[in-house]
């Protein structure tokens, strides 16, 4: 009973601290988000290979309002892509991890951007705001809108529903703002099992 009950408290604490303790805080769903959960289930057969990690929408999540910067310091929220659909990922430049697929990210953005799709990619780094810029134009991602958050906030607001358990975190965002699927790590999003799966989310989007 002692040893089930360690156990038990490393499970809870492990809970804890990535977050899937909060995985099912959205049992309900949201109905406005329900053809979300239609199309990520005409997705999931897509959620193969390089991209077989991401975990399509089971039930309806409308995404907080997120909020963020451009390079000019502007601000945005993810309310900005209304009506595009959106691959939003947090990076940072203390996890290597994130800089090892951001060249697949800005490699997707620049065979799939367009006026209804981007991948951004928002850098939560909280100090040294120029550190970030700089890394990225010492390897050569340019295809990348600049997007920051340099409170990590958004982080934290997707931790707590549930979504983001450790670096990088990735969500596939329809053009309602609802999540269509979530990946916690990297993946290959350069390769074509990820082009696939982006390109069946996007023109299933654009149709509704």
């Amino acid at each position: 009973m002692i040893l089930a009950g360690g156990v038990a408290g490393a499970v809870v604490g492990l809970a804890g601290v990535y977050g899937i303790a909060t995985l099912t805080g959205n049992a309900g769903g949201d109905a406005a988000c329900r053809p979300a959960v239609e199309l990520a289930r005409k997705l999931a057969p897509l959620a193969r290979g390089e991209v077989a990690a991401v975990k399509v929408a089971k039930s309806g999540l409308k995404l907080p309002n997120l909020a963020f910067q451009d390079a000019a310091g502007k601000p945005l929220s993810l309310a900005h892509w209304r009506g595009r659909t959106v691959l939003l990922n947090l990076w940072a430049t203390w996890c290597v991890p994130c800089r090892q697929e951001m060249p697949a990210l800005d490699a997707l953005q620049q065979r799939l951007g367009s006026p209804g799709f981007e991948v951004a990619a928002v850098n939560i780094d909280t100090r040294d705001p120029d550190k970030p810029k700089a890394w990225l134009k010492e390897v050569g991602i340019e295809k990348l809108a600049y997007y920051a958050d340099p409170t990590a906030k958004t982080f934290q607001d997707l931790k707590e529903i549930g979504r983001a358990f450790g670096m990088p975190t990735t969500l596939l965002v329809d053009k309602q703002g609802c999540e269509i699927g979530t990946i916690a790590g990297p993946a290959e999003w350069a390769s074509d099992d990820a082009v696939k799966l982006i390109q069946a989310a996007i023109r299933a989007d654009i149709k509704r």
